[in-house]
């Protein structure tokens, strides 16, 4: 009698069908379906190639596009950088990716492509997203695409260059996250309120370690544009990945697009797509219980964005909050975006409005606006209200629908696509100390422009604040009677949160600007670490230290990995006017030289999943992060360039902390996993992975490693091949027919097109 097969969940599933091989140490070299590029974190991965001379694995399996850097004011095709892109930084990274995708022939959506947009849109809507494929992208919000139950997740620079080398990764297994949605959204609530909601509730490193699956009624009644909403902010929940199994929804999105599968393979894939759920009795680690009932339009407060608040609520004090930890957050924040404790949400004034992202800035958002803004005028105290269509195709669909129409006569302006006002590292930026209501995903400090202050709201809220010029209920717009919610502060505690041993299922599948070729300073193959480090300690008494705080994303325009330390901690540094400021630690001249840098809060490094920000560490001169918890991203990136992570107890960091007030420096032996005084005195012992410790003390070329062993992929792709030919087969018909009808064909003497720029 055959043993019954354990009830596994949709995660399990997807990871067990991508392993190429199990290895000793415990990690497993997974297979990548699909990978997306864009300008800002592939430069130095394509860099590592050329150093090695080694081309792209899978050409086909990758998509690029420039959506990062690239200008959304009015675009008079043809363009090239040369003459679109003012910034010099911005257009160098954009021809860099035009030259790299050209030498390897990667299919590229240029910016004289009609499909061109923020790749997280651009995805789906090819079609080039399956449910049930693995996609990774240099990029955090690579967890959007997990709504269409397909395993998507960021990945650092080095990962980059793995993927591009190996078309694999190598990573371990995360843990199982289970989020259940019962009752009802009411009118005027969206899947945007609704995650805010869920990461106020168990707070922004509430995943850390996890892929969460949201599940539960509430979930299948989303549209596919509201579940990629909810899908795309996993990640400032901590979460490795978001996924929700997919259903009758998801299969009619991808119908007809154009990498879909047609024909015969259709109906194949289907069998395989309807076995993507989670198994009843499947084992969660954790799970919470969310009643949408509960959830009113939601907006944050607060310079993180577990800092929310009901729209009807007022800001928080720092004794609200019993943990001492949220007290200082609450305390730091107040003071960055200038609101007094008490002060009613919607009494607080807004000088810009932007609607877009790859958050929210779909054909679904714009229509949602835009009943709200028809007939009306935007504020005459705006200074400026932006819609910036997440790609060419959600704008054309807009425009045949008289969309742009009514924000024009509102007063919005109407945007070309592009990532815009969310990362501002183009020409849409905030000025120091304007605020604004935003629908993109990060309200970290400076996110959208050096000391601008940042509001994350849905689409909805954001067209009502337009109209008022402060923050405002949409409720009032509708015609809807505001219910009063009970004032509510978010503190990871405020709804049935569960952790280990639980279960659950989803059995209801209910001008001489070109780049030069000469490849920069290499990745992926780290040195071997000293087993021996001395030096004193800079102390950030911080949580949550984000990514753009340690290297803010202005200067994320470089194509190298060095020369980034003077960038270090710049807006915690500088005043916006570019004066130093004299109480913050690294610029005091005995930290200068600083080789260990600690964090008193937990969840350091948590945001986005550039390097840049463990490059620019490293190039100030720090070998090791002390830090009571680190994100998940940063934390493989630090290991992946060599960087010491160290999590001390409460006892060691008293001990640090003494050392550094007594002006007494301290040493670390990583082979002995001990920390001493200056002195030679134990002070305290650490844990570190046996995989990460041998890695870092011998040096590791990753890739090498994985090429050693290509005879395993090889074997991986051609039984794929036999078993789901359908993969591979409906992105290379769909590059080779259906898209290249597509093809602009513009010829100008300056033009950096790629031949499959559509």
């Amino acid at each position: 009698m055959a043993t019954p097969k354990k009830p596994r969940t949709l995660y399990e599933k997807i990871f067990a069908d991508h392993i190429v091989a199990e290895r000793d140490d415990g990690t497993v070299l997974l297979y990548i379906d699909r990978h997306l590029i864009h300008e800002v974190t592939s430069p130095q991965a394509f860099s590592g190639l050329a150093s090695r001379s080694l081309p792209v694995r899978q050409p086909a399996l990758q998509l690029a596009t420039s959506d990062h850097n690239v200008p959304t004011t009015p675009r008079p095709y043809p363009v090239t950088p040369a003459t679109y892109l003012r910034v010099p930084a911005s257009r160098l990274q954009v021809q860099t990716l035009e030259r790299n995708v050209r030498a390897h022939n990667i299919p590229y959506l240029g910016l004289n492509s009609r499909r061109q947009g923020i790749v997280h849109v651009i995805g789906p809507e090819l079609g080039f997203t399956l449910p049930g494929t693995t996609i990774v992208c240099g990029d955090s919000h690579t967890s959007t695409h997990g709504a269409f139950g397909a395993l998507a997740w960021g990945v650092g620079t080095s990962e980059v260059e793995h993927v591009l080398a190996t078309q694999t990764v190598v990573v371990t297994r995360w843990g199982n996250m289970r989020v259940e949605v019962n009752g009802a959204l009411a009118e005027g609530v969206s899947s945007k309120d609704l995650m805010m909601h869920i990461i106020g509730t168990i707070g922004t490193a509430g995943g850390t370690g996890m892929v969460i699956e949201f599940a539960g009624p509430v979930i299948r009644k989303l549209s596919m544009e509201s579940r990629m909403a909810l899908c795309n902010m996993s990640i400032e929940a901590g979460a490795r990945a978001g996924l929700i199994a997919p259903d009758e929804t998801t299969f009619e999105y991808v119908k007809g697009r154009p990498l879909a599968p047609t024909g015969g393979q259709w109906e194949e894939v289907l069998k395989y797509w309807e076995q993507l759920y989670s198994d009843p009795g499947a084992h969660f680690d954790k799970t919470v219980h969310i009643d949408a009932t509960a959830v009113m339009p939601t907006v944050t407060w607060g310079t993180s964005p577990e800092q929310v608040v009901s729209i009807t609520g007022s800001v928080p004090a720092p004794e609200d909050f019993e943990d001492p930890v949220k007290q200082e957050s609450c305390r730091q924040a107040l003071g960055y975006m200038g609101l007094e404790a008490g002060a009613r949400m919607t009494d607080i004034a807004v000088d810009k409005v932007f609607i877009g992202s790859c958050t929210n800035a779909r054909l679904e958002d714009f229509r949602i606006a835009a009943r709200i803004l028809r007939g009306k005028r935007i504020s005459p105290n705006l200074k400026l209200a932006l819609a910036v269509p997440g790609s060419g195709a959600v704008k054309r669909a807009a425009e045949r629908e008289g969309i742009d129409a009514i924000f024009k006569q509102a007063g919005f302006q109407w945007r070309e696509a592009g990532c815009s006002l969310c990362v501002g590292l183009n020409e849409d930026a905030l000025l120091p100390f304007e605020r604004c209501a935003s629908t993109s995903n990060r309200n970290f400090e400076s996110r959208q422009g050096t000391a601008g202050r940042t509001h994350l709201v849905s689409p909805a809220v954001a067209a009502a604040t337009a109209i008022h010029g402060t923050l405002a209920d949409v409720r009032l717009e509708t015609g809807l009677k505001p219910q009063e919610a009970p004032e509510v502060i978010y503190s990871s505690e405020s709804e049935e949160y569960i952790e280990s041993g639980s279960e659950g299922g989803n059995p209801e599948v209910e001008n001489t600007d070109q780049p030069s070729a000469a490849p920069v300073a290499r990745s992926a193959k780290i040195s071997a670490y000293s087993t021996t480090v001395c030096g004193s300690v800079a102390i950030v008494e911080r949580s949550n230290i984000d990514t753009d705080a340690i290297f803010p994303k202005q200067f994320c325009t470089t194509i190298e990995r060095k020369g980034l330390g003077d960038c270090l901690f710049h807006n915690l540094r500088y005043h916006p006017d570019g004066n130093p400021k004299a109480d913050f630690i690294l610029n005091q001249k005995k930290h200068r030289n600083a080789s260990f840098l600690l964090a008193t809060g937990p969840n350091f490094g948590c945001g986005s999943s550039r390097e840049h920000a463990v490059w620019a560490l490293q190039d100030f001169g720090f070998r090791c992060i002390f830090a009571p918890s680190f994100a998940d991203i940063f934390y493989n990136n630090a290991f992946k360039n060599g960087l010491l992570l160290v999590k001390p107890d409460a006892a060691l960091v008293a001990r640090i902390v003494l050392s550094a007030g007594l002006g007494k420096e301290i040493q670390i032996n990583l082979a002995d996993q001990v920390v001493l005084d200056e002195s030679g005195v134990k002070i305290g012992g650490f844990e570190i992975e046996e995989r990460r410790k041998k890695e870092l003390i011998d040096g590791m070329d990753e890739i090498a490693v994985t090429l050693a062993t290509i005879e395993d992929i090889e074997e991986f792709e051609r039984d794929r091949k036999a078993a789901r030919p359908w993969i591979d087969e409906s992105v290379r018909d769909g590059w080779s027919s259906k898209l290249a009808k597509e093809v602009k064909g513009w010829k100008h003497k300056d033009a950096q097109i790629n031949s499959l720029d559509w």
